[in-house]
């Protein structure tokens, strides 16, 4: 692959997630997605996690819904 190639490829967006522990996150995804995530999760079976790819490291992440206080795009 080119590097003209790697310059047309979309920007992956992430998002800071915020617990309640004081504990940030960046995840893949538009904060509207992530949002989506964590709310279906908080609607789902009782400790239901929230399924998540850590930006930094590409591992998957499960967060508890009910420990989350903030979520804010993080860039692209």
């Amino acid at each position: 692959m080119s590097s003209s190639d790697r310059s047309r490829q979309p920007a992956t967006r992430t998002t800071e997630i915020t617990l309640s522990t004081g504990e940030h996150y960046h995840v893949e995804g538009d904060a509207k997605d992530v949002e989506r995530i964590i709310l279906d999760a908080a609607r789902g079976s009782i400790m239901q996690l929230a399924w998540l790819t850590e930006a930094e490291t590409g591992q998957e992440l499960a967060i508890n819904p009910e420990h989350v206080v903030m979520l804010r795009t993080a860039g692209s």
